[in-house]
């Protein structure tokens, strides 16, 4: 088993103390489902739901009923998989992993599996196949989350935490792709957690956050073993409206691109 331990201590990052994580399955389900409510704002996994059957406005007279049926998450996302597939299997393991700091198992017939975890789900991710099941139940991947784990795989250069936090937009790429960022992560993040800091605290601990010093409340979150995100809860008051911002430490874009960490926020 092959594993490179790049973990770094926190303590460097301004203001932050250890919040207790928690297990998923013993908490409340509004506790759960605000974690995920985090979880999914930062990587725009909850976006990927198709809408069928979709009415549009009827312009013509003798058209009754017209349906438009938006492509389902496989078609919008397959090609995008199977490239990604493509790279990884022309990939050396050994490497990739020691890059990542993930483990490496070798397996039968030549065949290897890392593990990742992804916001503290463990997945397998199978070499040189590409394919990607949760530990636990042995559940396939959601396509976005999929892809995602392949693309941190394959982009991960073992680069060192920054130690700094900085916004999306100031990400190599970020710019860009910045108006979608904001909608599908700050936007609905202030919107559900503005009016309650406890829920906000109590989902983060959940997903093992590490309390910051910065606004009314903020947490980070290691998403993946080199990719730290932290988020800034800025409460509603008389005078300004919530706010969130979702921030990354400034090495994230040696781990993701700034394209494959909107690709999921990006409604089919």
């Amino acid at each position: 088993m092959y594993h490179e331990s790049r973990h770094v201590s926190n303590s460097r990052l301004l203001g932050k103390d250890t919040a207790p994580s928690g297990t998923i399955g013993r908490q409340p389900w509004y506790v759960v489902q605000s974690a995920r409510t985090i979880a999914d704002s930062m990587t725009g996994a909850a976006a990927t739901g198709s809408v069928q059957g979709v009415n549009p406005p009827n312009t013509n007279r003798g058209a009754q009923h017209m349906t438009i049926r938006a492509k389902t998450p496989a078609e919008t996302y397959g090609p995008a998989l199977t490239r990604a597939r493509q790279q990884f299997a022309e990939c050396d393991p050994v490497f990739v992993a020691a890059r990542a700091s993930v483990s490496l198992q070798r397996l039968g017939s030549g065949e290897r599996h890392f593990s990742v975890p992804f916001f503290g789900t463990e997945y397998h991710l199978l070499w040189p196949t590409g394919d990607a099941q949760q530990v636990v139940d042995h559940g396939q991947a959601d396509i976005t989350t999929h892809i995602l784990l392949l693309h941190y795989l394959l982009t991960a250069d073992g680069t060192a935490m920054a130690s700094n936090w900085i916004a999306f937009r100031s990400l190599p790429g970020g710019l860009g792709y910045d108006a979608a960022f904001q909608r599908h992560a700050n936007l609905r993040l202030g919107q559900r957690f503005g009016s309650d800091g406890p829920a906000f605290g109590a989902a983060a601990r959940v997903l093992a956050g590490e309390r910051l010093a910065f606004g009314d409340v903020s947490f980070s979150f290691r998403a993946l073993p080199c990719l730290w995100l932290a988020v800034v809860l800025h409460l509603a008051d008389e005078e300004f409206p919530a706010s969130a911002n979702v921030l990354f430490d400034g090495a994230a874009s040696h781990y993701l691109l700034s394209s494959h960490l909107i690709r999921a926020a990006r409604t089919p």
